[in-house]
């Protein structure tokens, strides 16, 4: 799994994120996810007992389903129950886009807006 960050500005914090999951199996599928405009390029990453993977922001959830090789746009509420953290695409202490595995940041909820 990648998740690129694009700046889109010279001089703001203003990004293009595209999500892309890769499966061994040969499975590939992208998704462009909702711009970061002003500080909420963060996505949560949760694994559930369906085996789906879930990408979560603070206003977007993207589902992956490897059955059907798919990454679909989902309500908050379709998120289903007792899912694991697995970690965050974020920035590390020296401000770099990474990928922060549970084990190395605890979870961060988003506030509800």
């Amino acid at each position: 799994m990648t998740l690129a960050r694009v700046a889109t500005h010279p001089f703001l914090a203003r990004f293009n994120l595209r999500l892309t999951i890769s499966m061994v199996d040969g499975c590939s599928a992208t998704s462009e996810l909702f711009p970061d405009t002003g500080g909420v390029s963060r996505r949560n990453i949760y694994l559930a007992d369906s085996n789906r993977l879930y990408v979560v922001g603070q206003f977007d959830v993207r589902r992956f389903d490897a059955q059907n090789c798919r990454i679909d746009l989902v309500e908050f509420r379709s998120l289903e129950p007792n899912m694991t953290f697995v970690g965050s695409f974020d920035v590390d202490g020296k401000g770099n886009w990474t990928f922060l595995p549970a084990h190395a940041r605890a979870e961060r909820a988003f506030e509800k807006q």
